[in-house]
């Protein structure tokens, strides 16, 4: 879909409203919800690229072995009185209704820490349900760095042990595949949280479950398959013949240590596939949770808790992806298999005492369906998850540049890999950055600014181009306008997710908030797509740059440069603040039916292109050309 049938629409609808007196339903309205004058709701809501980000990780090179009690706050996400064994370490200290938001019980508290961290920490003017550092909601925070940790630690893995183990280019395209399936599935996990309490809670029960398959998965991988690095050597040495076999044996395992067989390429991959359908659940669970402790965020502070959350997100990325390389080439895919066993059920405790109010009445399923549609069929949801989808899809980007760096600038694994690493870094900085100075700003303000910003930076790569790079080195060089961008990314990412949780409807965070991020990540998927098709407008073939012909790739840089740009002509669908985010919802063309529809068309679309492209790596592998 583009923006000109949206458009269109939109034009239609305004001319049937005209008649209409009378404004929809609010879907974001919760009459159980009281807010006072001091505290009332405030603002927040991708993975980056899951999607963005969470595909970062497949570019990682590395070289194979073998060559993460106040009414307000109980109005929501109260503390319930059931009698289950672990909710008594909530009830052994509970600050008094001031202490909640004034910061008193850092008197009363009995810490050593300096008041000035400790309401750091604390934040006083923050409802305890929002302090993710307190011992009930820590579980949150923890689950966001342990999936920036895992999706650290998988990619290496992911992208080179199948190397190792001789695994054909279709066969990698598989397991790449399966292991990202659970993903298009996202929807379905937070539908299922939102209708199907599990021993009576709609989250933390699942996100257990999640983080247990996720482990299990790789406890698996370890019991009936050997990953040592001399059954990865043996595995892909020559041998011609079974005396060549014992010599080698002998050479590697002096000591009679026995070498169990690597596991084949089905077995791994359907570890793989189990490890993501965990690894998802537990996510969509995680996103559900901010979702719903956000909207109890007081205005002052909008948008901190998931800045927090994001912020541990992409440390635990940016520390576990230099770190996997490391531990992969010196203890081989053992040390790194038992990591993404441990890390996930380290996390059991943490979420065993995260405090869930339990038994909380839900609606059926016909209800939250209706109220879905009602949500989506609002100006306030349709006008601008249209602009996310319309920016991402225009995030076009030359992908030719990783093979000119190679070829005509030479640059080595290690040069690439460090061009990533601090990328991660950047992005990184640049989340803590919007949650220091920026969380201010207005959403508009910040993708002007970082959209030509990063129009500026991308356009220097045609400096690079044609050797201009001021007496620095092209490696250096390089490194600046790569870095600069993702710490752009990283400022840019949080406006749009800070904005998708309030377009959640109560009771429905998970599959409303799944649903957004499943339309924002599937434009960047569609993006990436465009970036292969404009390969073919001009000649920038490896022969052509090696023949030192490169008019193709400053043209083709120019051309992604002013498409990415081109995203700033849609900013005025986007609302300035949360305010306007709302206001939108008395607008006469709010509860379109057409807007809503073309809404559910684009993300079920996504979903399902995604799926039938996983699909068909998995059951007729090369179909896109893979060897």
């Amino acid at each position: 879909m583009n923006g000109s049938p949206a458009s269109r629409y939109v034009s239609e609808e305004e001319a049937n409203l005209r008649s209409v007196t009378r404004p929809p339903p609010n879907p974001f309205r919760n009459d159980n919800v009281i807010h006072t004058l001091t505290h009332h709701d405030n603002n927040d809501a991708l993975e980056y690229g899951e999607h963005g980000l969470s595909n970062v990780d497949n570019s990682l090179e590395m070289i194979p072995l073998s060559d993460n009690k106040d009414e307000n706050e109980e109005s929501t996400f109260t503390y319930d009185n059931d009698n289950d064994q672990h909710d008594d370490i909530h009830k052994r200290r509970v600050p008094s209704s001031n202490a909640a938001f004034s910061g008193d019980d850092f008197h009363s508290s009995g810490t050593r820490l300096p008041q000035s961290l400790y309401q750091y920490i604390y934040p006083p003017n923050a409802p305890r349900s929002v302090q993710l550092f307190r011992p009930e909601n820590i579980a949150v925070p923890a689950c966001y760095l342990l999936v920036g940790l895992l999706q650290g630690l998988s990619g290496p893995f992911t992208n080179v042990y199948p190397l190792d183990l001789n695994a054909s280019e279709a066969q990698q395209a598989t397991i790449s595949s399966l292991k990202s399936l659970p993903s298009t599935f996202k929807l379905a996990f937070g539908f299922l949280s939102d209708n199907v309490p599990l021993a009576g809670y709609r989250r933390k029960s699942y996100m257990l479950v999640g983080w247990a398959v996720t482990s299990l998965s790789m406890v698996v991988l370890l019991t009936f398959s050997d990953l040592s690095m001399e059954a990865v050597q043996l595995n892909s040495v020559s041998k011609e013949s079974v005396n060549d076999a014992e010599r080698y044996l002998e050479t590697i395992a002096p000591e009679s240590h026995v070498i169990g067989a690597p596991p084949s390429i089905p077995f791994l991959s359907f570890s793989l596939l189990m490890f993501g359908t965990g690894f998802w659940f537990a996510d969509v669970m995680g996103d559900s949770i901010v979702a719903e402790k956000a909207k109890l965020e007081p205005e002052s502070s909008r948008g901190q808790l998931q800045s927090t959350c994001y912020a541990c997100r992409f440390f635990g990325l940016m520390v576990a992806a230099p770190f996997s390389t490391i531990i992969y080439s010196t203890f081989g895919p053992k040390a790194v298999v038992v990591l993404m066993a441990g890390l996930p059920a380290s996390i059991v405790p943490l979420v065993y005492i995260l405090k869930e109010t339990k038994d909380v009445p839900v609606a059926s399923t016909k209800e939250q369906c209706s109220e879905i549609w009602s949500t989506v069929c609002s100006r306030a949801v349709w006008q601008p998850m249209g602009f996310v989808y319309l920016y991402n899809v225009l995030q076009v980007g030359n992908a030719a540049w990783k093979q000119f760096l190679k070829t005509v600038l030479g640059f080595t694994s290690n040069q690439l890999n460090s061009l990533l690493i601090a990328a991660y870094v950047l992005l990184w900085m640049g989340i803590m950055a919007y949650k220091k100075f920026f969380i201010s700003w207005s959403w508009r303000s910040v993708y002007v600014s970082t959209t030509l910003l990063n129009g500026v930076f991308s356009a220097l790569q045609i400096l690079l181009i044609k050797g201009i790079t001021f007496g620095l080195s092209p490696f250096l060089f390089a490194l600046g306008d790569d870095c600069f961008a993702d710490f752009i990314g990283g400022i840019q990412f949080l406006p749009t997710t800070i904005m998708m949780v309030h377009l959640c409807p109560s009771g429905s965070e998970g599959a409303s908030y799944a649903m957004f991020t499943t339309m924002s990540n599937s434009a960047y998927t569609l993006a990436a797509a465009f970036s292969t098709l404009l390969l073919g407008v001009w000649d920038v073939s490896k022969e052509a740059m090696e023949r030192g012909e490169l008019s193709g790739m400053v043209r083709l840089t120019a051309l992604t440069t002013l498409i990415q740009v081109s995203g700033v002509l849609f900013v005025g669908l986007l609302p300035r603040t949360k305010e306007d985010l709302l206001g939108l919802h008395s607008d006469p063309l709010s509860g379109s039916k057409i807007g809503g529809f073309i809404f559910l068309f684009v993300t079920l679309s996504s979903v399902l292109y995604s799926l039938v492209v996983g699909v068909l790596n998995i059951v007729k592998p090369g179909w896109a050309g893979e060897s």
